[in-house]
C-alpha cells in the first residue's frame, strides 16, 4: 500500500471514528464546569437548567464548581478536558477578560475552546450594605467624596467585572474607595451580608433576592435600560451618562470537539433558553437571556476580548 493510501485509510478511519461519537453522544454523564463560587450568577443558572438539560438531553447533567484564579482554574479544567462532549465550560465574561489583566493565562479563550452558544448577558446592581447612609446613586457620590477611601468594595479579584464596574464608576465621578479582591464573587457577597463590606457590583441574579428581601439596598443597575427583574431601580446611567457594563455567559467545549455534538447542543439551548418558561424564569433571576450560533458567539468572544483590552488599559490596571 503507497503512503498516500495508507494516509487516506487513516484519514477515513479519524473521520469514523468521530462520525461515530457524535452519533453515540451523549451515553453518560455530562459536566458543566462554572468557573465561579456557588451563589454567584453563573452558578444559580447553571444550577436551574441542568435539571432541563438532563430531561432534553437523556444522561445526567451535573454541575462542577471550579473557582478562583479570575475564572482561570476552571476554564483550564475544560481547556484540558477530552473533546469528546462530556465537559462543558459555563464561561463567562471573565475569561474574556483575563488576557488582559493577568500575566499569564494558560489557556486561549479563541483558541483551546469550541464556543457552542450564549446563554445570557449579565447585568450588575451597585448595591450597598443597609448601614451605609447613601439611598440613591448620587448619595453615594457624595458621601464618597465626603470621605475619601472610607468606603470599601468586595469583587471575584482583580481585573474581574465587579472590580471594572466599580473601577469605571471611580472614573467618572473621581471618587476614592478601597478594593477588597477575594476569590470567588459568592465570598465577597457573603461579606457584604455581613457588613464587612460596604458596597459591591454583583450580578443582578445572585443579588437580587437580598434586595426584594431589604438585607441589601440596590441603588441602580448596569444596563442601558432599567431591568425587568426590577423596574424600580434606575440604572446607574439615569445618574452618570454613558455608564454601562454588562457580562456574558455562555456555554464552550473543549477544542477539537466534534461539529456534529456542537450543532446538537447549539440547537437544545437555542430551544430551551427560547421557550417562555425558562425566558421567563431567567429574566425573573435577573439574567436577559440571549443565544446565538457557534460562528456568532466565536465572533463575540475575540471582540469582547478586544474591547476588554481597550477598558483595561484605560483605567490603568496593571496585568498581575
Amino acid at each position: 500500500m503507497t503512503k498516500t493510501a495508507r494516509l487516506g485509510v487513516v484519514l477515513l478511519c479519524a473521520a469514523a471514528s468521530t462520525a461515530a461519537l457524535a452519533q453515540a453522544w451523549p451515553a453518560r454523564t455530562i459536566r458543566i464546569v462554572v468557573p465561579t463560587a456557588p451563589g454567584g450568577g453563573p452558578d444559580v443558572v447553571a444550577r436551574y437548567l441542568a435539571p432541563r438539560l438532563t430531561e432534553v438531553l437523556g444522561q445526567q447533567v451535573v454541575i462542577d464548581n471550579r473557582a478562583g484564579a479570575n475564572a482561570m482554574i476552571g476554564a483550564e479544567v475544560v481547556a484540558r478536558a477530552p473533546a469528546d462532549g462530556y465537559t462543558w465550560l459555563f464561561g463567562t465574561g471573565q475569561n474574556t477578560v483575563n488576557p488582559s489583566v493577568m500575566k499569564k493565562v494558560p489557556h486561549d479563550i479563541v483558541d483551546d475552546f469550541a464556543p457552542v452558544s450564549l446563554v445570557y448577558q449579565s447585568t450588575y446592581l451597585l448595591v450597598v450594605h443597609p448601614t451605609v447612609p447613601a439611598k440613591s446613586v448620587a448619595e453615594l457620590v457624595a458621601l464618597a467624596r465626603a470621605q475619601p477611601d472610607r468606603l470599601n468594595y468586595g469583587s471575584g479579584g482583580i481585573g474581574s467585572a465587579a472590580h471594572l464596574s466599580a473601577e469605571m464608576l471611580r472614573m467618572m465621578t473621581g471618587v476614592r474607595m478601597v478594593h477588597v479582591p477575594f476569590k470567588g464573587m459568592g465570598f465577597a457577597l457573603t461579606d457584604l451580608l455581613g457588613g464587612q463590606l460596604d458596597l459591591m457590583f454583583p450580578a443582578v441574579p445572585s443579588v437580587l433576592p437580598y434586595h426584594k428581601a431589604g438585607r441589601l439596598r440596590g441603588l441602580g443597575v448596569t444596563s442601558p435600560r432599567r431591568h425587568p427583574s426590577a423596574p424600580e431601580l434606575p440604572t446607574m446611567a439615569e445618574t452618570l451618562p454613558g455608564f454601562e457594563s454588562r457580562s456574558w455567559i455562555g456555554v464552550l467545549m473543549p477544542a477539537g470537539t466534534p461539529r456534529d455534538i456542537v450543532t446538537r447542543v447549539n440547537a437544545v439551548l437555542v430551544k430551551l433558553v427560547g421557550s417562555t418558561e425558562v425566558r421567563q424564569a431567567l429574566i425573573a433571576q435577573g439574567a436577559d437571556p440571549e443565544t446565538n450560533t457557534p460562528e456568532e458567539f466565536a465572533r463575540y468572544i475575540r471582540q469582547e476580548v478586544a474591547r476588554a483590552a481597550r477598558v483595561v488599559k484605560a483605567a490603568g490596571i496593571r496585568p498581575e
